[in-house]
């Protein structure tokens, strides 16, 4: 048998699995999607109706404010716990990366045990304390199982930067902050870029958490589940999961121009 026809055959199982599984399954959401009166207008329903459009934005936003604010508080963290071995770092690193064990249902219910209507916040504060039901709660929500995400990448990213170039640029009189900025940060810009981009793209696609919290929150996939499972409308659903996909897909794509394969690496 020949190198050639070895390697295919390793590879069927992978064609066999990728058409089954993920060609046709969107092959055929593309195709629920344009089975409505409206046809293919239905995507310009989308922009053109206030909910959808809204939805879309929402979710585009607080996925961006998530990926941001995890990169600030991991990249900070994970250049700390790196660089720095003291007693107890092992128990921290582990409470840092627990969110990982949890589903979103379960870090939902976190967030309403902290801003709910009988939460801890609203227990011991005065006044009305309770956000767990809001924009504010899901960010929190998604914030918090985010943050494990990137921390892992940055500690390991950091890992490989090669030490020299911190030294040189040490012995050249660089202070700290100019040696972060100039030496470290640059290094760390693909992982960066890449661990970024997959927290955009968890918080544009959970689920849990927002159902658990969904009580005045509209975000791409709780309206998916509504049209889907209340309305009964199917093609609507289909063209939503299009465009979540789609605009996930397109965000993915621009980092990984960005990041090299590092963002393939990190999914």
């Amino acid at each position: 048998m020949t190198n050639r026809k070895f390697v295919a055959l390793c590879l069927l199982p992978l064609a066999v699995f990728s058409m089954a599984f993920l060609a046709l399954p969107i092959v055929r959401l593309i195709q629920a999607s344009g089975e409505s009166a409206e046809g293919w207008g239905i995507y310009l329903q989308i922009l053109q109706k206030p909910r959808y459009l809204q939805t879309l934005l929402q979710t585009v936003l607080v996925s961006f404010a998530v990926a941001l604010t995890a990169l600030a508080i991991s990249t900070t963290a994970g250049l700390f716990l790196a660089r720095n071995r003291f007693p107890g770092r092992g128990a921290l690193l582990s409470i840092l990366t627990l969110p990982l064990a949890f589903p979103g249902v379960v870090i939902g219910f976190l967030i309403i045990l902290l801003g709910g209507r009988q939460g801890l916040f609203n227990t011991l504060l005065p006044g009305h304390v309770v956000f767990a039901y809001s924009l504010t709660g899901l960010f929190l929500g998604y914030l918090y199982f985010s943050i494990p995400r990137v921390l892992l990448t940055v500690m390991a990213a950091t890992e490989k930067l090669d030490p020299s170039l911190e030294e040189a640029a040490r012995t050249l009189g660089a202070s700290p902050f100019r040696i972060v900025v100039d030496v470290i940060l640059p290094g760390l810009a693909p992982s960066l870029v890449a661990a970024g981009a997959i927290a955009f793209a968890t918080a544009m696609g959970a689920f849990g958490t927002a159902f658990t919290l969904a009580t005045d929150i509209d975000v791409l996939p709780m309206v998916i589940y509504t049209e889907f499972t209340l309305s009964a409308n199917i093609a609507m659903a289909s063209a939503l999961s299009v465009v979540l996909g789609l605009a996930t897909w397109i965000l993915l794509l621009v980092a990984r121009s960005f990041a090299g394969t590092t963002v393939a690496a990190g999914g």
